[in-house]
């Protein structure tokens, strides 16, 4: 294994392989901290990145971080790897990419996507600056389909989030008509459920279904219930829209999450099989964040950041409709306070964009952090500029279930109003059809007399 050094000053540094650069040249993060990999000082950092942006591109396929003989998303890297699209930027290091990134256009960046990998995305992020990840993230242009069209440019997408704590059906229906109130939901309505089982993910889907049908919403719905109950539960013949499912960077990592490529796979193949979309048929729904493999124990010494791009990896062989960062939701272990949780969610945004992926992001932090609403504003705003494809709203931007401080629903108002995004196009025509926004997309208010109040209040499940 190669050794490589640099002089910085008057001190020599020597790192032991790829994934030592790697880890010492990362932004500081209390995950990588608590691993024992980070940098021992701002100088050791400072000549990491001096290394890392003199190293070929091509050595990326030839070191690898985590062994191909032990790992499969390794080998799912390394043997899906497109050669041709690799091309244009096959002569260039580390720091030149970084260039040529900046210089690119958006056809140049799509066209290149698949031949880069999870560590080459994740290494030149490590050179780059917050602007820099902006910058090139609002450049890449992914679209999927499935009720509705997401990831176009001048829109954003919202997940409606209407989590509870006991899984009351009311309670949740309360909280889809607030949000849809809003004008949230065109990505995904989306519940955590708090007990996760066949039964109770099924009476859940229906009830969505149910709201959905009765006022011919287009868009998706999903209960994130584990993907062996998505399986069985697509046998049953329940109305599933979106397959769900946690992954991580590594074999160990998704182990630990109960699936592995094969489970996925045949999860995939299953729902195809449905159907059940009308304007495309992209039905993957993952979510990601920076720690799950330091969490299992299963990050082969490899910094935080550089196994959650792998992580992309896994997602884009199965063309999911949504991917989502959970930045800030495992903790302060792992992300301690807004600045590492604002720099995460860049990087990850701007690590899968590059990768193809319809990156989303929860932004989002848990009440032990050293992390406030100030800085979600800062992430949501930022993101919002860089072209996330959609982000996370609850009720009042506190999850009553997980426990955690997201979005709020106003919070969407503010982005659309300060930047001029828009829902997903067939979701803004519903919302102006239901009279809840006009043309221009803008929210209307309502009294609880109005004949369109009626209307939405009219559902049995929502009034039981």
């Amino acid at each position: 294994m190669a050794v490589y050094a640099t002089i910085l000053g008057n001190e020599h540094y020597a790192f032991s392989d790829l994934k030592h650069v790697l880890a010492v040249a990362s932004h500081r993060r209390s995950g990588d901290d608590l691993a024992g990999l980070s940098a021992q000082s701002d100088a050791e950092r400072v000549a990491a990145r001096y290394v890392l942006a003199d190293l070929p591109l091509k050595l990326f396929l030839n070191e690898v971080v985590v062994p191909y003989e032990e790992d499969e998303v390794t080998r799912l890297i390394i043997d899906s790897h497109d050669k041709i699209a690799f091309a244009p930027v096959a002569h260039l290091t580390v720091g030149e990419l970084r260039d040529w990134l900046l210089a690119a256009d958006a056809k140049a960046l799509s066209a290149v996507s698949r031949g880069l990998t999870p560590e080459m995305v994740a290494a030149v992020s490590k050179l780059m600056r917050n602007q820099d990840l902006i910058s090139v993230a609002r450049k890449c242009r992914v679209t999927t389909a499935f009720r509705n069209t997401l990831g176009l440019q001048g829109r954003l997408g919202t997940r409606l989030q209407p989590n509870h704590p006991t899984d009351d059906v009311r309670g949740i229906a309360a909280s889809v008509l607030d949000g849809l109130l809003f004008g949230v939901g065109d990505a995904v309505i989306g519940i955590n459920p708090a007990t996760d089982n066949i039964p109770n993910a099924i009476a859940l889907m229906e009830m969505l279904d149910e709201v959905r049908q009765q006022y011919d919403i287009p868009a998706q719905t999903c209960v994130l219930t584990h993907v062996t109950n998505a399986i069985e539960i697509m046998n049953r013949g329940a109305p599933l829209d979106l397959v769900f499912q946690s992954i991580a960077g590594s074999q160990a990592a998704n182990r630990s999450f109960g699936i592995d490529l094969a489970v996925l796979r045949e999860s995939y193949e299953a729902g195809l099989a449905l159907k059940r979309g009308t304007v495309g048929n992209n039905f993957m729904y993952f979510e990601t964040g920076q720690g799950a493999a330091l969490s299992a124990n299963a990050h082969h010494g490899v910094d935080q950041q550089t196994m959650e791009t792998r992580a992309y990896a896994v997602a884009r062989a199965f063309d999911p409709l949504l991917v989502n960062t959970v930045v800030g939701f495992i903790g302060p272990e792992y992300l301690y306070d807004g600045k590492q949780i604002i720099r995460a969610g860049l990087e990850d945004h701007f690590c899968a964009k590059l990768l193809g992926l319809p990156m989303g992001c929860d932004v989002c932090y848990t009440n032990h952090a050293e992390a406030d609403q100030d800085d979600m504003d800062d992430l949501m705003t930022l993101l919002t500029v860089a072209g996330a494809t959609f982000l996370i709203a609850v009720p009042g931007s506190d999850d009553i279930m997980l426990n955690y401080q997201s979005l709020s629903f106003h919070d969407v108002l503010y982005l659309r109003e300060t930047l001029g995004v828009k829902a997903a196009p067939e979701f803004e025509t519903w919302l102006d059809r239901m009279g809840i926004a006009g043309p221009d997309g803008r929210i209307r208010e309502l009294e609880l007399n109005d004949p369109r109040m009626s209307r939405l209040l009219s559902n049995a499940s929502l009034v039981a």
